[in-house]
């Protein structure tokens, strides 16, 4: 550990938490790993352990206990399934699991920090990966999110890793994506093109800023569905760019937030309705709870970036959204039973005609 961190609260900074005065003192500090630093006791004030939350009052004396910057991680194999779509031996193509993080992020140990990845999971099965993405992230071209699922392109080697990099810059690989949003979206097909930047406040989130990196989704309707859980919208989406938590970001901004995506506006249970749409009060309503976001990145077109070989990779919905899809559709009326026509009566037998009598031969004269 290294020696204790001294810093002096100015009167200017009253009112503001501890957690967002220490991560703006601290040069290259997240607000997370100060959150972390405090539940850890890693943080006094004025001698005291205080909440992240805590309100300064001004002319306290702040002491960071702990090392602000951790130790380097490196991610190790772990014997974890995969599901291989594509390999080739410049690069794999990866189904991955909802609830899997691509590569390591913050916790409390180094080996809780860079486990149970996907970055882990190849490094067993392929055993080497490029290296143009350092130690921490081993082959990762791009990234989904944690809580989707979906088709990820991995690099075998650093030639193919600058190859693929490039053409994701330059859009030149076409990625579709399943997602059921909240709502009737009106209009068949559509455009977001709004800029995204990190939230100013809620620094986990992603946020619509002006000021912020270029971002541009279309969408395509397949499916509205009205169920006594509400109105939902199965929708095709494409991106031109890759912004974190892009489609997310801009479903939400139109009305429209993923199904299971609380941190963007989304309830964590679809709860059961009346028919005006008001929560049924009365009784218990029926609630289905979906522990992901339900976005699957469903295509991938592109060049292999060696051979110039075209691409067409897909992967179906997981189980668990297809069975939500399937509740969620309305059932169907029954089909009203075919009427059968009534059987006639048998015929009666037709009159045996009596038979003529064979005809004499003729005698020759």
């Amino acid at each position: 550990m290294s020696d204790p961190r001294t810093l002096s609260v100015p009167p200017e900074a009253a009112g503001q938490r501890l957690d967002i005065f220490i991560a703006a003192a601290i040069e290259g500090i997240s607000r997370s790993r100060v959150q972390l630093l405090i539940y850890q006791d890693g943080v006094r004030v004025d001698g005291k352990a205080e909440k992240a939350s805590f309100k300064l009052r001004g002319l306290e004396t702040i002491e960071v206990l702990a090392d602000p910057h951790p130790a380097p991680l490196h991610a190790k194999p772990e014997d974890i399934p995969l599901d291989v779509v594509y390999e080739d031996k410049d690069m794999a193509v990866i189904n991955k699991p909802a609830g899997m993080m691509v590569h390591a992020g913050s916790g409390s140990t180094d080996d809780a920090r860079s486990g149970g990845t996907l970055v882990n999971a190849l490094l067993h099965r392929f055993k080497s990966l490029s290296s143009t993405g350092g130690d921490l992230r081993p082959g990762i071209v791009h990234r989904l999110d944690k809580l989707t699922s979906g088709l990820i392109v991995v690099a075998k080697n650093d030639r193919a890793h600058m190859a693929l990099g490039a053409m994701f810059s330059e859009r030149k690989v076409k990625k579709t994506y399943i997602a059921l949003v909240h709502g009737l979206v009106e209009r068949a097909r559509g455009t977001v093109s709004a800029a995204i930047d990190r939230d100013p406040i809620r620094r986990t989130r992603m946020a619509i800023n002006p000021a912020g990196r270029s971002a541009v989704t279309h969408y395509d309707v397949v499916e509205r569905i009205s169920t006594r859980f509400g109105h939902f919208t199965l929708v095709h989406v494409s991106i031109e760019t890759g912004r974190t938590h892009q489609i997310r970001v801009h479903m939400a901004s139109i009305g429209h937030p993923v199904v299971g995506d609380t941190l963007y506006g989304a309830s964590g249970s679809l709860v059961e309705q009346d028919q005006a749409g008001q929560l049924r009060r009365p009784a218990n309503p029926e609630r289905i709870r979906l522990d992901r976001n339900f976005l699957h990145a469903a295509r991938l077109e592109f060049a292999q970036p060696i051979t110039a070989k075209p691409l067409i990779l897909e992967a179906p919905l997981p189980p668990e959204l297809q069975s939500l899809l399937e509740r969620l559709r309305p059932t169907p009326p029954a089909a009203p039973p075919v009427a059968k026509p009534a059987a006639k009566p048998p015929a009666k037998p037709a009159a045996k005609r009596a038979a003529k009598p064979a005809a004499k031969p003729r005698q020759k004269k």
